[in-house]
């Protein structure tokens, strides 16, 4: 048996009609004026004015915050902790989707520290504590809720950095099937895709431990036969709760093992393009598992595995461990659920140039992530991955 750390910092309340539960959770938390950081969308489906609600009628004081914008950068963040300061807030609510969570995050970090949002860009660069922090996603996506690490993007350079601090871990994550069903089928799709590339590649990194590759897995088992589910019957509270707590477990599994090369992919595509994150997810991931499997037995056989895991094709529910075309296999089955949802197949459908790969696989082979990737691609390779996708 492998050795591993595992150190769950965040309590986790599920269940439809939990987020009423937020105000008796924060009082708990010993905030009493509370800066609930969300977006429009989610002011104007009504749970910005529950979650208000909830608070108030736990005697707690409320200053909302809803200048969150997708793939929030350091000015979103800089425009909350402006607002936060001028509010006197000792307790923080990020109520949305991971930009809405990232961006009260990131306002922590400098609430409390001082500076700007690139002096915390990698891990633990915080000195002193920070704000206790509730989380309430309204979308099964990015797992922010479950990790203790804030994406911003550079307002000048787009660079997305990556901020990380245990003392960033939310206090209490609540999660409310009921919250989801206001997503618009396009953000089901892109967020759900995004949830089960968490699945995938933390399930193979470099990083992964037995705690890990089990929130994997369970993720993967969750998201992979609910998919579909949540189109289909978009009222299903049973399909949207599987979907979320899968985004959660596969948040869990990032936090311990973190992710890898079609993140590294994404990330450029996103910062030239501002294209979702999940649509250049849902393109480049199939390309990723292709090129992870091949030539490499051990990471065809974790393919194989999860595979099975998700209702694999031998009928045992098991794909042979050596399978040759494990990856290939997995990689079609992630197509296959981008292409029920609706999404694009390949980046030249997104407006992305052929002239611009060469470029972007230099970033990629530069992001983060791409250190944890089972396998270790030059930026070639990076290259013939977008080459593939285009």
């Amino acid at each position: 048996m492998e050795s591993f750390d595992f150190n769950p910092r965040t309590r986790f309340v599920f269940g439809v009609g939990a987020v009423d539960r937020l105000g008796e959770l924060a009082r708990e938390c010993t905030g009493r004026r509370v800066l609930l950081v969300s977006d429009a969308g989610i002011a104007a489906a009504g749970h910005v004015e529950h979650a208000e609600n909830s608070l108030k009628a736990a005697g707690l004081e409320v200053a909302t915050f809803t200048g969150v914008e997708e793939n929030p950068t350091t000015r979103h963040v800089e425009a909350a902790v402006e607002f936060a300061r001028a509010e006197g807030v000792n307790l923080i609510v990020g109520l949305g989707g991971g930009s809405s969570m990232d961006c009260a995050k990131g306002c922590n970090f400098i609430l409390t520290n001082g500076g700007r949002m690139q002096d915390y860009w990698g891990v633990d660069k915080a000195t002193k504590p920070m704000l206790p922090m509730i989380a309430i996603p309204t979308t099964s996506g990015t797992g922010s809720e479950a990790q203790s690490f804030a994406l911003i993007s550079d307002e000048e350079t787009h660079m997305k950095m990556a901020c990380g601090d245990t003392k960033a871990a939310c206090r209490v994550a609540i999660l409310d099937p009921a919250l989801t069903v206001s997503m618009p089928a396009e953000v089901a799709a892109v967020t759900g895709i995004d949830a089960i590339s968490h699945a995938v590649e933390t399930f193979v990194t470099r990083r992964r431990n037995p705690v890990s590759q089990m929130l994997s897995r369970r993720a993967f088992e969750l998201l992979s036969e609910n998919f579909s589910r949540v189109f289909e019957r978009p009222k299903d509270l049973e399909a949207r709760g599987a979907m979320l707590l899968g985004a959660s477990l596969a948040g869990l599994a990032i936090e311990n093992s973190m992710l890898g090369a079609a993140h590294s992919c994404a990330n450029p595509v996103t910062a030239r393009y501002g294209m979702a994150h999940g649509r250049a997810i849902g393109i480049l991931l199939p390309h990723v598992i292709r090129a992870n499997g091949e030539g490499s037995e051990e990471i065809a056989g974790l393919y194989a595995e999860l595979a099975g895991a998700g209702g694999g094709s031998n009928g045992s529910g098991h794909l042979d461990a050596v399978h040759p075309d494990a990856a290939r296999r997995l990689a079609a089955k992630v197509e296959g659920f981008a292409s029920a949802a609706g999404l694009p197949a390949r980046l030249s459908e997104c407006g992305v140039e052929r002239e611009a790969l060469a470029e972007m696989a230099g970033q990629a082979a530069e992001q983060w992530t791409a250190q944890f990737n089972p396998r270790a691609l030059t930026e070639a390779e990076f290259a013939e991955i977008y080459e593939c996708a285009f």
